[in-house]
């Protein structure tokens, strides 16, 4: 025989109760012997205790019952409930009279459900022609005296199963009543909430059952709620200790005491979906299944209440006193830890006992108070467990340290005396962001990072593109999912959860709001967004005040703007604190060599202890264009500033480059990367462009390019035989002082030098070290272009993809 048990929702009306129907009648067609057990349908549960409320606090509950009622006869009209529905009017006009009700009488009110679900199933079926017998559970299952989650006396239930099923055994499908019960006295009880499956364990043990196949919503156990966990991926197999482990700690599909009948018969349960045939389910068994983590449970209706104070750590015997005060009460602990303070003790209860937890805690400790050995005792109530079913401590450090990165901090963390359960508390409010987060990072499954892109000019918009022409690609080798969930510009944003599409510019034009910073940042928060980046590829000094505020609300930073390196030193050094307590990230390579590892190569050598003496290169990508070119062809200067500015080298304001200031702020970068205090008042610059240029608008100076020649052909003249002219940036000095030496000045330089054999639009950058001597390290290659910055951010993204 098998035993087939049916959830609620798969008993709903429409396409539900009819596909319930639709597989029994074609097991019985194919000889397969079953027995049925049924939850209450849809939502009634729920429903009739939420009427139950109602009427207790003699409010108007005929509406919601007559809504109710209405429900369960639907299409069904030759059913006769009239038996039900008038005992639960006598009930709730009790309780609306008395304003008060037990636990008996809930029990007897919510036991209705399961009758009228079982008794409708029964009569589809004998209209179909099946040999169905509606099976009250009530006359099978006996328990002991503790109405709402009542414990079978094995026994005597046996022997009323047994034979019960001798009677109505053969061609005889039994439809069972699931979660209810009696006790001694006949009086209605029931198995605690998702009791029916355990209605059906205990009937599938009793009758040694080949298999309990249990159909849902869902087609299985899966690696985390997929509600919660859109990634979460459906587990084939189980042993019956992991599905325990999942049921206790809160698997929605799975009851506590459901696995222990099974395991000691060893009867395989299944996980299926009443709405894909075609599926295999989730299947448990007594065998071991492969080792590792198998799945994230979650107890969302717990309190945590924490003893605090002095007198608690150390001190033998306030474990037992808890347990022993609190199970007095009846009331279960399900975790138990040393809190966040040294001198605290934490423990989960329900949510509905807690106000009564934290009385018993206060009577049983009276006297510590007074002691001063207990501070407090306090209840923190929006709070949810996760536990990582098969999670070793040994590589526990992954997913918690992606929480912290993620600004999700655990109020509590405790494992199983195995070592490979760990369970974890935190704010309710955080428990989708957690779950992301953890899943994510344990499961072989992409790590979701999500990024908003502020700025999308030249180098932005071409970011965007290669992200989304290469996610794929990256998802595919690394795990990695990429998800632009923002684009924005000075005015508006466009904001998509699941990501832009390669149409975003036209989705930014007809679908862009205006924003502040925080409707983003809430955005991110609303939506559980986790592995947060803001990418900052604007040259703004207005977004750079936002930096902190992002820091702080779990965003990593990468920028190809260079503003914020070189404000003042305060603020660097404010940036940088704030990065810190927050364990957050903050990078900008393309800041001075565009896609050239230059800041990484100082940063690792600075870090490694190694004495660098003196940087110095061409910065500018520009520049670099200008002077090698002008270096050696015939052409007067201003002939290749014009063609410098035609291809786009340049600003539109060529004066923007040839000022100094860029090369000026690239050079203070890497000073500040030494750990040297300069502000940008220190950088000596040559300004390029003569005193009567630097005035007017661009236009202006743009007809007047002429006047540069003779400023430039004497000083190209003045120089030695194979010399051409660079301009450079400088940073010499003694580094190992609070401030370096920082110098932007046109050189000339052999043209067999290093710096001499630049082309095109090349940077080079010479970096001096202790250790080196005389030989310094070289890094050169392109300096300027929107692909190359791009790319340079791109790589950034990817480097903090690929932290902790």
């Amino acid at each position: 025989m098998k035993v087939l048990k049916f959830g609620g929702k798969s008993l709903a009306n429409g396409q539900g109760i009819q596909t319930v129907v639709d597989i029994i009648d074609q097991k019985v067609k194919k000889g397969e012997h079953i027995t049925v057990v049924l939850s209450a349908r849809g939502t009634s549960t729920d429903e009739l205790e939420a009427i139950l409320e109602q009427a207790v606090k003699n409010e108007n509950y005929q509406e919601a019952l007559d809504a109710f009622k209405k429900y369960q006869i639907a299409d069904f009209g030759n059913v006769n409930f009239l038996e039900e529905f008038e005992i639960l009017d006598k009930l709730f006009e009790g309780v609306s009279l008395l304003g008060d009700y037990s636990k008996r009488i809930k029990d007897q009110v919510l036991s209705q459900g399961e009758v009228i679900s079982a008794k409708l199933v029964t009569h589809l079926l004998k209209e179909r022609g099946v040999n169905a017998h509606f099976t009250d559970s009530r006359e099978l299952i006996i328990t002991d005296g503790q109405f709402g989650d009542a414990q079978p006396l094995d026994t005597l239930s046996k022997e009323n199963v047994v034979k019960h099923f001798e009677k109505y055994n053969g061609t005889t499908v039994n439809v069972v009543t699931g979660f209810i019960a009696s006790n001694a006295k006949n009086e209605t009880t029931t198995l605690g909430r998702n009791g029916s499956n355990y209605t059906a364990s205990l009937l599938a043990n009793y009758l040694n059952a080949e298999e309990l196949q249990n159909f849902t919503h869902v087609n299985g156990i899966y690696t985390a709620n997929p509600d919660l966990v859109p990634d979460a991926k459906k587990i084939e197999r189980l042993s019956f200790t992991e599905a325990n482990e999942l049921a206790y700690f809160g698997a929605n599909i799975l009851h506590a005491k459901t696995i222990i009948p099974l395991i000691e018969k060893n009867i395989p349960l299944r996980i299926l979906n009443t709405f894909d045939h075609n599926n295999e389910g989730t299947l448990i068994t007594s065998e071991a299944s492969e080792k590792g983590i198998k799945s994230l449970s979650v107890l969302e209706n717990v309190s945590l209440i924490n003893l605090e104070g002095r007198g608690l750590l150390g001190k033998v015997g306030v474990d037992a006193r808890i347990f022993k005060a609190l199970a007095y009460k009846n009331i279960s602990v399900s975790i138990i830890s040393q809190g966040s303070s040294e001198r605290g003790i934490g423990l989960v209860v329900s949510a509905d006992e807690a106000k009564q937890a934290k009385a018993t805690l206060e009577q049983e400790f009276e006297s510590d108070f007074y002691k001063r050995d207990v501070s407090s005792i306090t209840v923190e109530k929006d709070v949810s467990v996760i536990s990582i079913i098969g999670q070793d401590l040994s590589t526990f450090h992954k997913p918690y340290n992606a929480l912290i990165r993620n600004q999700v901090v655990p109020l509590l963390f405790n494992n199983t005396v195995t070592g490979k359960n760990v369970s974890l508390v935190v704010k309710k409010n955080q428990l989708h962001k957690a779950l992301n987060v953890i899943h994510g990072e344990i499961f072989e499954i992409s790590k979701k990072v999500n990024i908003a892109i502020f700025g999308h000019g030249l180098v932005g918009g071409t970011l965007i593109d290669q992200i989304l022409t290469s996610a794929k690609e990256i998802e595919k080798r690394k795990k990695i999912h990429l998800n632009i969930f923002a684009v924005a510009n000075s005015r508006k944003v466009l904001l998509q959860k699941n990501g832009v599409k390669k149409e975003w510019r036209g989705d930014l034009e007809e679908h862009g709001v205006v924003y502040e910073i925080e409707e983003i940042i809430k955005y991110a928060d609303v939506h559980h967004l986790e592995n947060l980046i803001a990418i900052d590829n604007t040259a703004s000094k207005e977004f750079t005040d936002h930096y902190i505020t992002l820091v702080k609300h779990g965003f990593d930073l990468v920028s190809s703007n260079k503003v914020a390196n070189t404000l003042s030193f305060d603020f660097y050094k404010e940036l940088r604190k704030t990065l810190e307590e927050n364990q957050k990230q903050y990078l900008y390579e393309t800041n001075v060599g565009a896609g050239l590892p230059l800041i990484d190569t100082i940063k690792l050598l600075h870090l490694s202890g190694e004495n660098i003496t003196r940087i110095k290169g061409v910065f500018s990508g520009s520049l670099s264009y200008l002077f090698n070119t002008y270096s050696v062809e015939n052409r007067k200067f201003s002939e290749v500033l014009q063609e410098a500015i035609d291809k786009g080298f340049t600003e539109p304001d060529p004066r923007e480059d040839l000022c100094g200031n860029d090369v000026g702020r690239k050079l203070l970068i890497l000073a500040r990367e030494l750990d040297l205090s300069n502000e940008f008042e220190d950088v000596q610059i040559d300004n390029l462009i003569p005193e009567n240029l630097r005035d007017g608008d661009a236009a202006s100076f743009l007809g007047r390019l002429q006047e540069l020649d003779p400023v430039y052909e004497k000083i190209k003249e003045d120089q030695k035989e194979k010399h051409v002219l660079r301009y450079i940036g400088d940073l010499s000095g003694d580094l190992s002082q609070e401030k370096g030496v920082l110098e932007v000045k046109l050189v000339s330089v052999p043209e067999s030098s290093a710096l001499g054999q630049v082309k095109g639009s090349d940077s080079i950058f010479e970096i001096y070290t202790e250790s080196y001597g005389d030989q310094p390290v070289v890094i050169q290659g392109a300096g300027a272009g929107a692909a190359v910055t791009a790319r340079g951010v791109f790589g950034d993204i990817l480097r903090l993809t690929e932290k902790g």
